[in-house]
């Protein structure tokens, strides 16, 4: 009966709004609603933590800076993916990133994987001179950065933010923020207690410029970050274990 009405429906408008925003709201429910009867939406996995606060640091110039607009953070379960850029990327890895950066166009190569692939001095003469490195590059250069103190004396304040909207940073992680950024950037120092707040963190200068914290510092300890904190030699999909 409805079928044979549908004329009606579809030359008033009032009546096609109405359907398409009852649709919408069905739709929705049907969607959202059983995510809140599940414990647990994105699967534990062993080595994921929240970032350091430089790290954090880093991601924030990388967000400022546009940098997700050409280079994604997704690998996707595809055999040529997979040989190119490592293993495929999980939810659980992004799971404290807020926003999460996937994305879909690579002009540039995509960075799930990227830490610990180059060593910093790569990372910093890429940013400055692109071409320097990769001669085929179209990537604007970064020089300014190695120019720049960096400032993030409210990293505490930063935590405590992201603690709210769910990234577990203890109390101990937030009293030290300032302490580990700087901690984080020096170099030969004791890094035991950071390291045991932050596993896999990379740790020591940065830039190259051991005198100064600058947005270089943070930005390479983000970007050496990527694809380290899981262990994939012995990750186990069907283990549910963090």
């Amino acid at each position: 009966m409805l079928l044979k009405k549908h004329a009606l429906v579809e030359k008033n408008v009032f009546l096609l709004v109405l359907g398409i925003f009852l649709t919408v709201i069905v739709g929705g429910i049907v969607e959202i609603v059983p995510l809140f009867t599940m414990e647990q939406t994105i699967e534990k996995v062993n080595g994921v933590r929240p970032y350091s606060p430089l790290e954090q640091a880093g991601r924030n110039i990388y967000l400022r800076e546009g940098c997700y607009n050409c280079h994604s953070q997704q690998i996707r379960p595809f055999r040529d993916e997979v040989e190119r850029y490592g293993h495929y990327s999980l939810a659980a890895e992004s799971m404290y990133d807020h926003p999460f950066q996937w994305g879909s166009k690579r002009t540039g190569p995509d960075l799930a994987r990227v830490g610990g692939k180059y060593s910093n001095d790569w990372h910093v003469a890429h940013l400055i001179d692109p071409r320097s490195v990769v001669p085929e590059s179209i990537m604007p250069g970064y020089p300014f950065l190695a120019n720049r103190d960096l400032k993030f004396d409210d990293a505490a304040a930063h935590l405590s933010t992201l603690r709210v909207v769910g990234v577990p940073y203890s109390d101990e992680q937030i009293e030290l923020a300032v302490a580990d950024l700087h901690l984080q950037a020096t170099a030969n120092e004791d890094y035991d207690d950071f390291l045991a707040r932050y596993p896999n963190a990379a740790t020591g200068d940065f830039d190259g410029n051991p005198d100064r914290l600058t947005e270089m510092d943070a930005l390479v300890a983000y970007l050496q970050v990527l694809g380290r904190m899981v262990d994939f030699t012995t990750y186990n999909p069907q283990l549910n274990l963090r």
